[in-house]
C-alpha cells in the first residue's frame, strides 16, 4: 500500500515493526502505537489518510463496526477485562483511527470513563503491551477466519 505520510503519527504506523501489528487487511490496520504502550491498549485505524469519519470511503465505513466489534472482542478475550473502550476524537491527529483500551479491574474508579486516558502517562510498558499482541493477533484471527478462509464483513453471519 502507498500511503503519503502528511507528518501523520497514524499514517507513520505503516511501517511499524512486526511486534506491534495485530493485524492488516486492504483498509484497516490495528497496532501498539508510540505513546500509547499501555498494556491492553490498540489503535484501530484506516491505513489510507483518510480524516475523520466523513473522510471515510463507502469501503471503510462499511467494514469498520466488524473489525472494531472483532478486535475489542480479542482485546476483551486476551486481558478478561470487565470492560473495553472504543475512544475516537481525532483532535490532536484528524487520520481516522479509534483506541481500543481494556480496562481491568484494578483501575481505580478515579481513572475510568475519560479519565482512563491518563493512564496513558501512568502505564506506560512497552514490553508487557507488545507482549499481548501476538495473543490478540491469535484471537482476532479465530473471530475473523473460519475454515475457509478470510470471512468477509458482508458474509458475516454472526448477528
Amino acid at each position: 500500500m502507498t500511503v503519503v505520510d502528511h507528518g501523520c503519527l497514524i499514517c507513520s504506523m505503516e511501517g511499524a515493526e512486526p511486534e506491534r501489528v495485530v493485524f492488516r487487511d486492504e483498509l484497516w490496520a490495528a497496532e501498539v502505537v508510540p505513546g500509547y504502550e499501555v498494556s491492553g491498549w490498540f489503535i484501530l485505524r484506516a491505513r489510507r489518510h483518510a480524516e475523520r469519519m466523513a473522510g471515510l470511503s463507502d469501503g471503510e465505513l462499511s467494514t469498520f463496526a466488524f473489525r472494531a466489534r472483532d478486535l475489542i472482542s480479542a482485546v476483551t478475550s486476551v486481558t478478561g477485562a470487565p470492560t473495553t473502550y472504543l475512544l475516537m476524537f481525532g483532535e490532536n491527529y484528524p487520520h481516522f483511527h479509534v483506541l481500543i483500551a481494556a480496562r481491568g479491574d484494578d483501575v481505580e474508579a478515579d481513572r475510568r470513563t475519560g479519565d482512563i486516558l491518563k493512564l496513558r502517562l501512568e502505564r506506560t510498558d512497552l514490553p508487557s503491551s507488545l507482549s499481548l499482541v501476538p495473543l490478540v493477533k491469535a484471537a482476532y484471527e479465530r473471530l475473523t477466519y473460519g475454515p475457509t478462509g478470510a470471512i468477509s464483513p458482508l458474509e458475516d453471519s454472526r448477528n
